[in-house]
């Protein structure tokens, strides 16, 4: 019982002590609080002092801008003002200048009409004098005034024709000189700067053998050795008493090379059969085209030409095989190239273009399979349009001859080079029967003008000088003659070149002392 009671009051104790433990910690935590209020109620005090001290300077710094900002705006109204007030002032004075301009105005205006009053009733009488004077002029000359005008006329038009035809020879003949003298200078320069060898080739190839005694395999028995070669490479071959040669005949340089390799070939191995020749002239018919491509290509990369269709390249590899005149073609198109380069530089155009046309104006030449009836011009530009060639390129080709319009500035180009290449001395070689044809076709087309006494065809046919007689030809008309007769050989004739046509007019006196 005792020890229940003790742990009752012990417990109501401790209850108790709790108690006054909370208590006595409230109290406390009271007394802190009020503390820490007084303190942040002092501070904000002091926080809000010191934003208004802040507020205050703000407000008199807005103050101090606002009033320079309204100082400095007073000045520019007054300044703009003023120089209304100025300009206003000064349009016064325009206002009273321009009135006053008008008064003088209306002044000079009545003036002038009277003036003018004047002046028709002048015109008037200087008409009746003036038809007073046709009349007198009409009875004295025994002719109207419309005849007497149509007469003037026509004496006025005969000295304003030949006074023209006078000023337009000394054009031309200016324009002659300037143009010859920069025209001479550009092409002298392509030429200087272009050097190429040439190679003279004939319908003929001879190959050359040891001994007699190889004649006899070659032929075969009752010929089929020759007879097959001939059949497999297309060219004649022709064996006669020539010593140690054999004659390879055809007017294909290609055919002609594979034979002369097979042959070559054929004697150095010493077995010579139809089987065996079959087989060797295939094997070199494919080192052949080979070779072509090769040409090609290498040409291409010694021009800097690029991007070209495998086609074009394969006819310039064949361009070897060719020639034109005793030219061979491809040295031709090269020298071409290489003119049409250097001129198109010095005419500020593209030489890359200029090039690439030159080598390609002459494919048309070389052509395989292709419409043999077209001009090898069209042929060629056809060629290069089918392989993707730009249309001033194919232009440039299809009009080096003058067959198609000239739609490109490299197309002249082409054409001159053209005939530079073709026409410079050691160039071509060409038949004497030709050549004096030419000569009398060109003295013969100029004695058909009337007038005409003597012609002479010199400088190889480069120049026609054509002699007229004075009594029937007047100086006038020969600078007319001579166009016509160039005309007439340009239309009419196939030539290298250029002719140059002289028109010569004199006059001999010829007298007698006895």
């Amino acid at each position: 019982m005792n020890t229940t009671l003790s742990i009752i009051l012990i417990v109501v104790a401790f209850v108790v002590g709790c108690a006054i433990a909370v208590g006595l910690l409230f109290l406390i935590q009271g007394k802190k609080s009020k503390g820490i209020i007084e303190t942040a109620k002092i501070e904000a005090e002091a926080i809000k002092k010191s934003k208004l001290l802040e507020v205050k300077e703000k407000y008199l710094q807005l103050k101090n801008e606002y009033e320079k900002q309204a100082t400095a705006r007073t000045a520019k109204i007054q300044q703009a003002e003023a120089r209304i007030a100025q300009k206003e002032k000064a349009l016064q004075q325009q206002e009273e200048s321009i009135v006053k301009k008008e008064s003088e105005i209306e002044q000079l205006k009545a003036s002038y009409e009277a003036q003018l009053d004047i002046a028709e009733k002048k015109d008037q009488e200087l008409d009746r004098l003036h038809q007073q004077a046709i009349e007198k002029l009409e009875s004295v000359a025994g002719m109207s005034a419309q005849e007497a005008k149509d007469s003037m006329i026509e004496a006025l038009k005969a000295e304003a024709q030949t006074a023209a035809l006078a000023y337009t020879n000394e054009i031309m003949e200016e324009a002659r000189m300037n143009g010859n003298k920069e025209a001479k200078k550009i092409i002298i320069q392509s030429i200087q700067r272009v050097a190429s060898e040439t190679a003279i080739e004939n319908a003929v190839t001879v190959f050359h053998i040891e001994n007699e005694e190889m004649k006899g395999r070659i032929i075969g028995r009752e010929g089929r050795n020759i007879r097959a070669l001939e059949a497999a490479t297309g060219v004649e071959i022709v064996v006669d008493d020539t010593p140690e040669s054999i004659v390879l005949s055809a007017f294909d340089p290609i055919r002609r090379e594979i034979a002369r390799l097979a042959l070559h070939q054929l004697v150095q191995d010493g077995r010579i059969h139809p089987a065996r020749i079959e087989e060797i002239v295939a094997k070199i018919s494919k080192q052949i085209e080979e070779e072509i491509i090769e040409i090609g290509k290498r040409t291409t990369i010694d021009l800097g030409i690029h991007g070209l269709h495998p086609e074009l390249v394969r006819l310039i590899g064949k361009m070897k095989y060719r020639s034109s005149y005793g030219q061979n073609l491809l040295e031709h198109s090269r020298e071409t190239a290489n003119l049409c380069a250097i001129m198109a530089s010095e005419l500020g155009l593209n030489p890359k273009k200029a090039r690439r046309a030159g080598l390609l104006h002459d494919i048309g030449k070389v052509a395989e399979d292709e419409d043999q009836e077209l001009p090898h011009a069209l042929l060629g530009m056809k060629i290069a349009q089918r392989c993707g060639e730009k249309p001033d390129i194919c232009n440039a080709i299809g009009a080096h001859h003058e067959e198609v319009e000239m739609t490109s500035l490299i197309s002249p180009i082409v054409l001159a080079c053209d005939a530079i290449s073709g026409a410079r001395p050691g160039a071509r070689r060409e038949i004497v029967e030709a050549y004096i044809k030419r000569l009398n076709d060109l003295e013969n087309l100029a004695m058909s003008y009337p007038g005409v006494e003597k012609t002479y065809a010199i400088q190889a046919g480069r120049e026609l000088r054509v002699i007229v007689g004075a009594d029937k030809v007047s100086d006038a008309d020969t600078e007319r003659l001579s166009g016509e007769i160039a005309k007439k050989i340009q239309d009419e004739m196939t030539y290298p070149g250029q002719v140059k046509i002289t028109v010569i007019r004199e006059v001999r006196s010829v007298a007698v002392a006895k």
